[in-house]
Order: structure tokens, then sequence, then C-alpha cells
């Protein structure tokens, strides 16, 4: 039976009233941010900072580090930093941040959804799509500071957030360079474990089948629970048998040199469901598809090398570059001023952000 004239005005009207009520702004939450310095790293007195916040596309309000050169003045290039895979802005990325700042760029280093002083609830949990959509967050907020030139902005991610910042980059055509520094595929590793080039296809996929079925009774416990059962940072006492690696991210997050208490890997870990998402939507999809320039750094003896080097291979252009650094173990791209080519960084940058 058909609908009245007054009827579906009526009806009409009343979508249009329901849409109008549809809350679509973008609303900053009030985070609660320390003003004291508390970075793993000296302050330097080559730029002036100051904390930020900004919103991604989901509502979450992301707390970021500023870092501004001295007496700049005039529309700067910016990069939006951020990483390694559960650590925070106090940082490896707050390092990058400040040195790549001392070198002429106005940058934020900053935590992603669910962890550090950002928002974002469940704490401690990370996503393939939010965790890119993050990147795109910082460069929304950068496109519309004064000081900066919109179109001139880069993103650098280092270890995991090596792996978002390409995926980020093939979806963004406002990042006009990408650094992707001790990358890890965190996609890949998640759904394979490591070192996974010689292993068998059917053992993998019963592996992922086995895995998935654990983390699957996990959701179960959890929600039971109430609470998510978090996974485990790195240990506080090595075992002997640990693999070098674990050993090398000992040196780095259980010690004085890189320990924070906001760090996931420094203390407890990401949620033990975190690999679900990852195990079932991979990055770096599309990343073939990439036109703007990106550069792949890692160390020659990272054990996380081979993430780099195939991610490298997919890449298409003459704008793409693979840096390999002598001697320089995974952790090394993290910190060690000896080991990061910082003026190989600001060459590419300035070359490719024109």
């Amino acid at each position: 039976m058909g609908m009245s004239a007054e009827a579906a005005v009526q009806d009409r009207n009343m979508m249009q009233s329901a849409e109008k009520q549809g809350d679509r702004a973008i609303k900053a939450e009030k985070l609660n941010l320390t003003n004291k310095w508390d970075k793993v790293f000296a302050k330097s007195d080559k730029v002036d900072h100051r904390k930020v916040t900004f919103v991604n596309r989901y509502g979450i309000t992301l707390a970021a580090d500023m870092y501004v050169p001295k007496n700049a003045s005039g529309k700067l290039p910016a990069l939006a930093v951020s990483g390694p895979f559960g650590a925070v802005k106090e940082q490896s990325s707050g390092l990058y941040a400040q040195e790549m700042a001392e070198r002429g760029f106005l940058t934020i280093a900053f935590d992603p959804s669910f962890t550090g002083e950002s928002g974002g609830q469940p704490r401690f949990v990370a996503s393939p799509d939010i965790n890119t959509e993050d990147f795109s967050a910082a460069v929304d907020f950068l496109s519309i500071q004064d000081n900066v030139d919109p179109n001139r902005i880069g993103i650098i991610g280092i270890c995991g957030w090596g792996g978002m910042a390409i995926n980020a980059a093939a979806m963004d055509t406002r990042i006009k360079a990408t650094v992707a520094s001790t990358m890890y595929d965190m996609s890949r590793v998640m759904a394979n474990g490591y070192f996974d080039n010689d292993k068998d296809a059917g053992a993998l996929a019963k592996e992922r089948y086995a895995n998935r079925q654990a983390l699957n009774k996990q959701r179960t416990e959890d929600y039971r629970n109430g609470a998510y059962k978090n996974a485990g940072g790195v240990p506080d006492q090595l075992p002997e048998d640990a693999p070098w690696f674990v050993k090398d991210y000992y040196t780095y997050y259980k010690t004085e040199r890189g320990y924070h208490p906001r760090s996931l890997n420094s203390n407890g870990g990401w949620n033990q469901t975190t690999a679900l998402s990852f195990m079932n939507m991979p990055i770096l999809s599309y990343s073939n598809e990439i036109q703007n320039a990106v550069m792949v750094l890692h160390g020659e003896k990272a054990h996380s090398r081979y993430f780099g080097e195939d991610a490298f291979k997919k890449l298409q252009g003459n704008n793409k570059e693979l840096v390999i650094v002598p001697g320089a173990s995974h952790i090394d791209l993290y910190d060690n001023k000896d080991k990061i080519p910082f003026d190989r960084l600001v060459a590419f940058f300035d070359k490719k952000l024109k």
C-alpha cells in the first residue's frame, strides 16, 4: 500500500532531523599531558618544544611533541614521526623528530591511538587500519599549521610503524616522502612468525589456524573476566636461550638507555588479542601503487632486514631507494646517532619535499 504524500513528507523530515542530530563534528578529547621533560634523550637547545594534540578520523585524540627549529621563519617542510611498535614518543620517534628539527624541519613525534599519552579505549591495542590513519591524522594537523608548507609534508615510521608509514603513503597522496626505518611488516610477522621465507606454506597455514583458535579462545576469556590480558613486553629477566634479537631489545627497553614507564615494550606489552586483526588484514597490499618518494632504511645486521628488503621489492618507480647501514643492528637505528644516517635523511627529504 502506498505512502500518502503527507506521510512521505513527515518521514523525510524525520530522516533529515535525525541526520542533523548526528554528531559529525571533530572533537578533541582533553588529555592529561605531562609538562616535564621525560624523554630518554637530552633536550636540544637548538629547537623549541611544546605538546600538541590532534584528532584522527575515528575520533581518537592523539598526543604529540612538536619540535620547531629556533628562530625559524616562513613556511617550513614538516615531518610526522612514530614508532617503534610498542614504544612511545619519548623514545626513538622523539629522538628522530628532535634531530630532524635541528636540521630545519618542523616535526611532530606522536603516540599512536590507545597508547602513551594519546586517547582511545581500550588501552594497549593496535590496529592496521586505525594506526595507518594515525599518520594521516598527523598530516591533517600539519597541513593547517601557519608555519608549515602543506605541500612539503613527509613521514618517518620506525620499526613496526615503518610498515604503517608505507601503508599510509599508499593511501594518502598528501604524503610527499616517506622513510621506513628498521621496519617490520607487522601483518607478516603476526601471521607467520619470524623468518618465514623458508617455511612451508602448508605448515604456516596450520600454525595460523592454531594461533587464531588460541586468540579467539582468549577473547572469550577476556570478555568473561571483564579485562584484556596483556601479552607481556620485553622480559624483565632474559632466559639464557633468548634469541639474540630479544637480547638486543632488552638493551634498549629494559635499561636506562631506553626504558620509559609509558612504553608497552618496557612494561606489560600489548593486549594479547591485538594480533587477530593484523593476521586477517595485511598492510602493504597496495604499496606498489605509491607514486611519491619512499626510502627504506635498514641495518646490515638487523634481524628484521628481510622485512625492509621485501617491502622495497614491491615498490615501483625511480623515486624509491633502499639504504643499508653497514654494521648496524635493528636497535642501532632506534637511537645510535653514530649509525642513523641523519644527513642522508635530510638530503632525501630536501630533494623530495620541493
